[in-house]
Parts: structure tokens; C-alpha cells; sequence
């Protein structure tokens, strides 16, 4: 049975349903609070967490829940309920389960997964007992060692959800790594893979033949030294370790899915007037023909396409950075994430994004100039790389090898472009001249590159363009 149970409803659940859930354990049971309130805990008789249950969140994103659990949800807008069972407690998975249950038939909803909220019925705890609270003391965390934080999530998709957003601040504030443990099937979201951050940090995946290996790099793993590391083959060597690459992560196929990925970096200046999100969403109109859906600072996505609400909250946390995931709506799948940064050059719009394309869809190539050229004369654009790759429609990233997106071009914006001595920008190395963006005397410039997905050599002609603009 699952550790995490999520209930889907129509309206809220108010003060009595989450009360008469939280009573499944029985009334005898132990109350408290972490996170501020935001986080209710049902507790044993030592007063160590059995179930954390989130505040319920307002959804008003469609799609949502189809692409992160895989189920039906109500219509939009719609309050999603989420409780989390401590591991290896069974009786705790019971009641986090009868929690959700409970939440879902008197609000009128659904649970997720179906299997795990059967019963409403009260769950006998008596004697039962959680293994004392980490020193991370965050619900998501299952195993806490010197070296690294461990979350297991048995979800169809590994989404940055609040939980695992703590878990990742808990591990780097501690000098912690972070790995979080799937079960085979499952996918990463591009939300996670984006702040997975390196060594020892990793995606651990199960697996029936080779027991654990790393989802993104299929390095077989075992549990060695207080975290899952690396397997060495008795012939290798410090210089030629010979790692062994699972089985399960070389069962490929081709579909001829593609994704059209963007990169690009903007800076602004530090203004009461500045609007974030502009340049955002100048793309997906250009790629789309419609606004993103929706954003939020973690997956689900919950609050309606704003520029205005996001750069509120955006001030409102300033100079801490603020990260955001931003989502397109279920017809023409895309994700992003937005990094927003104040530094002494400004204000800093990191941004991470890619659409999905089938088999008999074209990625909408033609309009990347002009795309770019808006960017670099409304939304002050430092640099863009574009990329074509063969990987999935629906931007799921599966513990299988997908080769590297390959580039189809990259832009230099207007002030990067007036930093460089003489006419480097213009003249460079490459056999086809850049397309100048703008006006002739504050130019930006596209540099395009073969982006042939069955062609690595773009990334050669992409390292000596950039050695060149650099003046190396």
C-alpha cells in the first residue's frame, strides 16, 4: 500500500470532516502541528508522527491530477487533501488511508489510490508504535544518515510536491544529499530533475533484477556506506571504475516523441513597475497559441496563469530567490520552471522550459526567430538555447536512457552583444552567418545550428561558438 494518500474533492473539507478523519486512529489518539499549522500530525503514544496531513489546497489548474497521480479528479476548481503515512509502520499506511476515506465521503470526493481508502472503519492502534522523529523532522523524510536524507515515494509520477520541496531545503541546510527511492514504472517529473542537485544526491529506482539503480544514468546501486552509491565491478579501477548499467535502463524503444526544450536567462531592473513573467509567456503563446495554465511553488500547479500574483509573491520573499513550476494546459503538454533572483545586475529570470510532441506532430520550428527576437526587444533577453530531443510526449522523464537534446540554435541578447570588443558577435567561426534581431544599432543575434536529433556534432559547432564569443 502506498505512504501517501491524496483526497480529491469538490468543496472543502471543513473543521469536522478533517477532525473526524484524523479520528481514524481512534479518539484516544495524540494531536499537534508543525510547519507553522500548516501540517497536522496524528501521533502515537510516545507523541511521535504516525500520519501528517497538509492543509487541503485549492486546485484551478486542469490536468493536474491526470498527469502527476494518473486519476480522475472533480471539476475545477477543486480542494486536494494530502496525507502521508510514516514508513514502515503498516498500521500507519491504514490510517492515512481511512484519513483520506473519511475526507473524500464526507466532502463528497474521491481518494486516491482507490486501494488505500476502502474503509472508513476506526483503525485499532493500540500498541503500535513510530520509530522516533529525525533530526531533519520533516514528514518526508524516511531515512536520515550522515550522508544523505532518503524519501520514498510510491507515486506514478516523483512530483516536486511541498513535501519533498522541505525534504530538499531539510538535506541541503544539514549538508545532506538527498535520494529519493521509486518503485520500478514510476517517472520523475522535469520539476524534480531540474533541482536534483549532484553527487550524493540521486533517483534511486527498484528493480527485480539488479535491485536498486540510479533512474537518470542506470549506474547500479547498492545501500553502502549510509546511502545508496555506486556499484564497482570486481575488474575495475580508480581511473576505469566499470560501473554496471541496469538492464531495466537500456530497454529502450523509439516512438518518434520529441520535445523542443528552451532555455534563457532575462535580467531587469530592480523597478516597483517590473511585471515578472513576461518573457515566459511570450514564448508559449508563440509555441502554443495560448498563455501557460497555471503555476504554483510546487507541483500540483494550483493557481491560475498570473504574471501579476507571481511577482507579488515573488517581492514579497525578495531578496530570497523564489522558484516556481508553471504549467500548459492537457492538450499541448509543457513545463517550466522559474527561477527568480535579485542580484546587483538586477532582477534574474531563470527559466527551464519544454514541450511535448508526438509522433505526427511538428514542433513548431519556424517561429524561433521570431520568438527570439521578441524576447530581445521587449523582455531583455541575456542568452537562449534552444534544443530538439527524442524523449516523451508527455515531458514524464522515465528511469530509461534518452539521448541528449541536440541544439538548434542559440541567442545572444542586446547587452551581452554591446560587452563584446570590436565585431565578435557577428563575425564568428560558424558556416552560417547569425540573423541580427532588432535594430541595427542595438542588435541581438540567433546563431542557428543543425539541431539534427540523429546528429550529436551540433554540440561541437555549439562549444566553438562559445569559446569564440568568449574570446577564448
Amino acid at each position: 500500500m502506498t505512504k501517501d494518500v491524496i483526497a480529491l474533492t469538490p468543496r472543502m473539507p471543513d473543521a469536522w470532516a478533517v477532525l473526524a478523519g484524523l479520528l481514524s486512529g481512534g479518539p484516544d489518539k495524540l494531536l499537534d502541528t508543525t510547519a507553522e499549522g500548516a501540517v497536522v500530525q496524528l501521533l502515537d503514544e510516545q507523541g511521535r508522527p504516525l500520519v501528517s496531513v497538509e492543509a487541503p489546497m485549492l486546485v484551478q489548474v486542469p490536468g493536474e491530477a491526470e498527469r502527476l497521480l494518473g486519476a480522475t479528479p472533480p471539476r475545477v476548481p477543486y480542494w486536494w487533501t494530502e496525507a502521508r503515512a510514516t514508513t514502515g509502520v503498516p498500521d500507519a499506511e491504514k490510517l492515512a488511508g481511512t484519513f483520506a476515506a473519511r475526507i473524500a465521503d464526507l466532502a463528497e470526493g474521491t481518494a486516491w489510490p482507490p486501494e488505500a481508502a476502502r474503509s472508513i472503519a476506526v483503525v485499532e492502534t493500540s500498541g503500535i508504535s513510530a520509530a522516533p522523529t529525525p533530526a531533519a523532522a520533516q514528514p518526508a523524510v524516511d531515512v536520515l544518515t550522515e550522508n544523505v536524507a532518503v524519501v520514498i515515494m510510491d507515486r506514478p509520477v516523483v512530483a516536486m510536491t511541498a513535501w519533498l520541496s522541505d525534504a530538499f531545503r531539510a538535506a541541503a541546510a544539514s549538508n545532506r544529499g538527498l535520494q529519493i527511492v521509486s518503485p520500478a514504472g514510476t517517472t520523475l517529473s522535469p520539476a524534480v530533475r531540474a533541482n536534483l542537485p549532484g553527487w550524493p544526491s540521486r533517483w534511486v529506482v527498484q528493480d527485480e533484477r539488479d535491485g536498486y539503480y540510479d533512474g537518470l544514468t542506470g549506474a547500479v546501486l547498492r545501500w553502502q556506506e549510509g546511502m545508496f552509491a555506486t556499484v564497482i565491478q570486481a575488474d575495475g579501477t580508480a581511473d576505469d571504475p566499470r560501473t554496471p548499467v541496469a538492464a531495466s535502463f537500456q530497454d529502450v524503444s523509439a516512438t518518434g516523441e520529441r520535445q523542443l526544450a528552451v532555455t534563457f536567462r532575462t535580467v531587469h531592473p530592480a523597478d516597483d513597475r517590473l511585471v515578472l513573467g513576461g518573457a515566459l509567456e511570450t514564448v508559449w503563446r508563440e509555441l502554443t497559441g495560448e498563455p501557460p495554465a497555471g503555476w504554483g511553488t510546487a507541483e500540483p500547479a494550483n493557481l491560475p496563469w498570473s504574471p501579476g500574483r507571481l511577482t507579488d509573491l515573488a517581492h514579497s520573499r525578495a531578496p530570497e530567490p523564489t522558484w516556481f513550476v508553471v504549467v500548459g494546459s492537457p492538450g499541448r503538454p509543457g513545463i517550466a520552471t522559474l527561477k527568480v533572483t535579485r542580484t546587483e545586475a538586477g532582477v534574474e529570470e531563470d527559466v527551464t522550459l519544454a514541450f511535448g510532441y508526438g509522433a505526427d506532430e511538428e514542433p513548431p520550428l519556424d517561429v524561433l526567430p521570431r520568438m527570439a527576437e521578441v524576447l530581445a526587444t521587449r523582455h531583455r533577453l541575456r542568452s537562449m538555447l534552444l534544443q530538439l530531443r527524442r524523449a516523451r510526449r508527455d515531458l514524464a522523464v522515465p528511469p530509461r536512457f534518452e539521448g541528449p537534446g541536440v541544439p538548434l540554435a542559440f541567442v545572444l541578447g542586446t547587452e551581452e552583444v554591446r560587452a563584446m570588443p570590436d565585431d565578435r558577435a557577428r563575425r564568428t567561426p560558424l558556416s552560417e552567418e547569425p540573423v541580427r534581431l532588432g535594430p541595427k544599432t542595438r542588435p541581438a543575434y540567433y546563431y542557428p545550428l543543425p539541431g539534427d536529433p540523429s546528429d550529436l556534432s551540433g554540440w561541437t559547432d555549439f562549444e566553438r561558438l562559445v569559446r569564440h564569443l568568449k574570446g577564448a
